[in-house]
């Protein structure tokens, strides 16, 4: 009997004690919803606005700390532009052979109140993104330097730090 009820209120210790956990360093955003407009793109790489902006959503949406709605229904908005892309040789070997590329994409981000059109902060970052060249394309260097953008981003946006 008594090992039944010492069972019992250990169980209940445990399961309340884990009821309050989460992944989320702040326990929760500051901001309930946010909509995510559809990124520019200034540079003559086209294509990569549609990937940046997807890639973002789906962050967003997989980390739960907002609730992921139409820009028109958010109560912020995330705004961003590329403004400018690089290709360029990365890492030489010992005979000046390049092995390796790099991208670099900068980046023009803002997250704006909706309800009074203010900024909640801008930020103007590079993301670099490397590949080689016998094996990879330069697919591979825009995503490393998209997935560096999401990080980035979604640590801004929902994190205490």
């Amino acid at each position: 009997m008594k090992l039944s009820v010492l069972i019992f209120f250990s169980s209940l210790i445990i399961f309340a004690g884990c009821s309050v956990y989460t992944f989320n360093p702040k326990g929760k955003s500051a901001y309930s919803s946010i909509g995510v407009d559809r990124f520019g793109n200034r540079t003559g790489e086209y294509g990569l606005e549609d990937r940046m902006t997807d890639q973002i959503i789906d962050a967003l949406i997989a980390d739960g700390s907002m609730d992921v709605v139409p820009v028109e229904n958010a109560q912020v908005r995330l705004e961003g532009t590329l403004t400018r892309y690089e290709r360029s040789p990365y890492n030489p070997d010992q005979n000046d052979q390049v092995t390796q590329y790099a991208v670099t994409m900068h980046f023009e981000i803002m997250l704006v109140n909706s309800a009074t059109d203010s900024t909640i902060w801008v930020e103007n970052i590079n993301k670099l993104g490397v590949y080689n060249v016998e094996d990879e394309t330069e697919d591979v260097g825009q995503l490393d330097a998209i997935d560096q953008l999401v990080e980035y981003i979604l640590n801004k946006t929902t994190k205490s730090w």
